[in-house]
């Protein structure tokens, strides 16, 4: 897609995040202060940590979106994978923070007050929640922002969070207290879970993971489209932020001048961008007779 909308759909996206982020948060906290409910504390330390991860994105956002400068002259892409670190760091202090308030509550078992505030307060939420994931889930399929992927998938998280809550809060009134704990315990353990996730995509990315074979054939089968190409090896792939970055070597007849073989890797640069407008390529063009006989195996 153009880098015009990339850019607007996913500062909006940020933009919008943060919003819900701050408004879950102003109503969970009325909702805790007014039951006591250490399910509803478990899901207001979330929010919490929505707003500041929230934060991060958008300073990741706004960096990452600027253009390659004389320091740094392969962009700044990779600010998103930092993020997405940032989430993971994040998501874990409240997960730790939450695993506590949950066995302490699970020790010491206290009636919920008002649990028909709470729970009303926590519909609220999840609907909120569920048309962010909606809307962040349109973006990613325009965009596959790396930060808006892992902030979609906390929030994700959150739908469920929410509807745990609801069921601790709706057994808490029929007397099993102990729900309240176990559900805060079992909700704390999950966001550990997500958080590796997302912590394991961003370093992988941070180094320089190889895209996925299917991608690498596609960039094959661009090259093996141009009728001069005789064949493609060494393809090379990674991803910054948006950017993706793409290095192979043509396999061209010996006897082309270097203008023509030139050309040719023009048209096979062409038929990239023309897949990933936001592709950077790097070609080589190697005679046919000079390529080692395991790397044309390779691509067989």
């Amino acid at each position: 897609m153009e880098k015009h909308n990339y850019q607007r759909l996913v500062t909006i996206a940020t933009w919008v995040a943060t919003c819900v982020a701050v408004t879950l948060l102003v109503i969970k906290s009325s909702a805790f202060l007014y039951t006591g409910a250490v399910s509803i504390l478990a899901s207001l330390i979330d929010s919490l940590m929505d707003m500041g991860m929230s934060v991060v994105n958008l300073l990741a956002v706004r960096y990452a979106l600027q253009p390659p400068d004389k320091e740094h002259s392969f962009g700044h892409g990779k600010a998103e994978h930092l993020a997405g670190m940032a989430q993971a760091a994040f998501i874990t202090g409240s997960a730790i923070m939450l695993l506590f308030s949950g066995v302490t509550e699970l020790l010491d078992p206290k009636a919920i007050q008002h649990s028909n505030a709470g729970i009303s307060v926590m519909v609220i939420s999840t609907l909120i929640t569920f048309a962010l994931v909606m809307f962040q889930r349109y973006v990613i399929r325009k965009t596959n922002n790396t930060v808006i992927k892992a902030d979609s998938m906390h929030y994700a998280m959150d739908i469920y969070m929410n509807a745990a809550v609801l069921v601790a809060l709706l057994l808490s009134r029929f007397g099993w207290y102990w729900a309240d704990g176990l559900f805060a315990v079992l909700i704390a353990l999950y966001i550990c879970y997500g958080a590796f996730g997302i912590a394991k995509d961003s370093v992988q990315n941070l180094l320089d993971r190889q895209l996925p074979e299917s991608f690498q054939i596609q960039v094959l089968n661009c090259a093996l489209a141009v009728p001069e190409v005789m064949g493609a090896h060494d393809i090379r792939t990674r991803q910054a932020g948006q950017t993706k970055f793409i290095q192979l070597h043509l396999e061209l007849d010996d006897k082309l001048d270097l203008y023509t073989a030139h050309k040719i890797a023009d048209q096979v640069e062409d038929k990239i961008v023309e897949l990933w407008p936001e592709a950077d390529v790097l070609i080589h063009q190697d005679p046919q007779s000079v390529v080692p006989q395991e790397k044309k195996l390779e691509l067989e």
